[in-house]
């Protein structure tokens, strides 16, 4: 090798694809690992549905309620279930909790459309639902796809029902319709963001009337008629429901070569399962380690469930006060020493879209997890900037294991921007950096991922958690 040559291999930073020159073990256990999560995925596509899973998965695992322990010891595994739509968990570790936690946190929300409030209504024989987009979508892509209909309602006396209807084979599926091109020359004129609009976005579910009498609203009334027969639910109990309308779409392998997943939600549903089984595979850990699985970081983290909410604060309070340690200000300065993975996906280059991207700064997909040291937009507003001395620690920590990472930002400058649940732990003064899988179409109703990035994500939090 030339001299030349040499220096350069030392010196430049080396991009390559990670499926180069893996051997066949490793393939075999990535395909394996991402035939699990695909299975999981397909169990769970609503926050609810990720916590029921998630609960049932712990628990096998030796997790426990927390409120089940008057006192915690090394060694124990505990769990906070708040309201069914997010959790907290943690293994209590050998070294005083006061140097701090390891922390992995990711969010089980993704894009959807919820139902209003008052969603029924009939127009010329047809039966419709009306829905509230939630999150950032482009709403063309949500007409005219296969659309399953998931949540709770829940009665004045507390009975809480629940329903997946468009999941099994057997099951009626759902719809939105669109113009067709031949009488959308109007529709075809309007940007492309107000393509479809949002009262636009108005799910069929019927056209059969009521036929035992003749009545107004007749095809409504057949289709609350199906409701009460199956669910024992009326019109009113709407108003107390949570129902999430979601692809119908199974995740799947992609590619002739097996070497994708193609699902709804991998953002962020890949890093919550990713974590997940990292921490289960955790064994004594040396510093506690803690795994979160929050709510609400599509539309800005508000509300009970989300990481605005001080709930997770309580959870560590309760931890403190169950091992017997708690005293003032301790949960400020165990958050000052503590360690944390913010567990969200990444943008992923796509050379149709060259020109969103700077390709020196991009990540891609098959190279490992990706490492984004800030996000926020524009001139880095409403970022958390990981500090130099925490980036060179996870750095450490990965290549001890070789794992395979690549840092990246999210798209050009100006062009956009985002976020992720980073910033309100470091504002409790917590060490954050976003870690986690590129994803191509992120937000849209089919998301792709390269099964290798999967499994180096979740080598990667296996290996935060034994540090």
């Amino acid at each position: 090798m030339a001299e030349k040559e040499k220096l350069a291999e030392k010196l430049f930073r080396e991009t390559k694809t990670g499926w180069e020159g893996i051997d066949l073990k490793k393939k075999e256990d990535i395909f394996s690992f991402c035939k699990d999560y695909m299975e999981f995925l397909n169990e769970s596509k609503t926050e609810r549905e990720i916590i029921k899973s998630t609960k049932k998965i712990i628990e096998d695992n030796g997790f426990k309620n927390i409120k089940e322990y008057s006192k915690l010891k090394q060694g124990d595994k505990v769990y906070y279930n708040n309201r069914d739509k997010s959790m907290y968990l943690a293994i209590i570790g050998k070294d005083s909790i006061e140097k701090g936690i390891n922390i992995i946190g990711s969010h089980a929300d993704s894009p959807r459309l919820d139902l209003k409030p008052n969603p029924l209504y009939e127009e010329a024989g047809f039966a419709y639902l009306k829905t509230h987009y939630y999150g950032g979508i482009k709403k063309y892509q949500w007409t005219t796809i296969p659309l399953a209909m998931h949540g709770v309602v829940v009665k004045p006396s507390g009975e809480k029902i629940e329903i997946t209807i468009g999941e099994d084979e057997k099951d009626p599926i759902f719809t939105i319709t669109d113009l067709l091109p031949h009488l959308a020359s109007e529709q075809m004129e309007r940007k492309l963001k107000e393509g479809v609009k949002g009262e636009e976005l108005n799910l069929l579910v019927g056209s059969i009337p009521y036929d035992k009498e003749k009545c107004a609203e007749a095809v409504k009334l057949n289709i609350m008629n199906i409701l009460y027969e199956k669910y024992g639910i009326t019109e009113i109990d709407f108003v107390s429901s949570e129902l999430e309308i979601v692809p119908a779409f199974r995740a799947r392998t992609m590619g002739l070569d097996n070497s994708m997943v193609a699902a709804y939600g991998q953002d962020d549903k890949v890093c919550v399962y990713t974590s997940l089984r990292a921490m289960l595979e955790i064994k004594e850990p040396k510093t506690t380690a803690v795994c979160i699985i929050s709510d609400k970081e599509e539309i800005g983290s508000m509300g009970n469930t989300g990481m605005e909410s001080h709930v997770f604060d309580t959870f560590i309070s309760e931890i403190l006060n169950k091992l017997g340690i708690n005293k003032p200000n301790l949960l400020d300065h165990i958050f000052c020493n503590s360690k944390m993975l913010s567990a969200d996906v990444d943008a992923a280059f796509d050379p149709i879209y060259a020109s969103a991207y700077e390709k020196n700064n991009s990540g891609y997909l098959g190279r490992g997890i990706g490492l984004n040291k800030y996000t926020g937009a524009r001139g880095k507003s409403g970022a958390s900037d990981a500090n130099a001395e925490f980036v060179a620690m996870i750095r450490n920590i990965f290549e001890k294991e070789n794992i395979e990472y690549e840092f990246a930002e999210l798209g050009r400058i100006d062009i956009g921007g985002g976020g992720t649940i980073a910033y309100i732990l470091a504002n409790k003064g917590v060490d954050v950096i976003d870690a986690g899988v590129p994803v191509l179409s992120m937000h849209a109703p089919y998301e792709v991922t390269s099964k290798f990035d999967i499994y180096e994500a979740y080598r990667a939090y296996k290996a935060f958690y034994k540090s």
